[in-house]
């Protein structure tokens, strides 16, 4: 799917006309191809700025693709679901909207997930009111164990990272990002 993206860098206009996933590319060297024939298009994008943009792009997603990947070998659960388990480790039985608070997502997302937790015998649905609407969600004796040993989510890593860094710094990550969010016409998605 193609879109059109403006942006301003450096008081100069960047149009780069089609963008899709393919940009990213899966193999080094497709996305350097992908990369210089779109920068090609247009001699006032600053090449190396934009190079090393992409490629920092491309690796903070290997790197959450690479996690994906090892948690699904090793544990046989996703990202998602491995925050759905720790988040009841810590917390104790909870409420599917208290999930998706505590992991951050919809509670659409919630529900899908803890599905998918449910097959696996990992979590339980308990209905301790008249009302059956009203569920908790509990981790079974399998589930505890696999919260106690998998290893930390992702987003605790940026977590514990962000930490050793200024408030300023910060500020600075968040003031980037957003930019980067509104270049790629994706600051109001919603995120699962």
């Amino acid at each position: 799917m193609s879109k059109q993206f403006c942006c301003l860098h450096k008081s100069s206009m960047i149009n780069i006309r089609q963008f899709d996933s393919s940009f990213f590319g899966k193999s080094k060297s497709g996305c350097k191809e992908n990369t210089q024939s779109y920068l090609k298009m247009n001699d006032q994008i600053p090449y190396d700025r934009t190079k090393e943009i992409i490629f920092l792009i491309r690796k903070l997603m290997q790197a959450g693709e690479l996690y994906t990947k090892e948690l699904n070998k090793k544990y046989n659960v996703s990202a998602a679901q491995l925050n759905c388990l720790l988040a009841l480790h810590e917390n104790g039985p909870l409420p599917p909207s208290r999930i998706a608070r505590h992991m951050m997502v919809k509670s659409s997302t919630v529900t899908g997930v803890v599905d998918r937790l449910e097959q696996k015998g990992l979590v339980t649905r308990l209905r301790n009111s008249p009302d059956r609407r009203v569920i908790t969600v509990e981790l079974t004796e399998t589930g505890n164990q696999l919260a106690c040993n998998a290893p930390p989510p992702i987003q605790q890593k940026i977590v514990d990272g962000l930490k050793k860094l200024s408030e300023d710094e910060i500020d600075q990550i968040v003031f980037a990002l957003k930019k980067l969010t509104n270049l790629l016409d994706v600051e109001d998605l919603e995120v699962e």
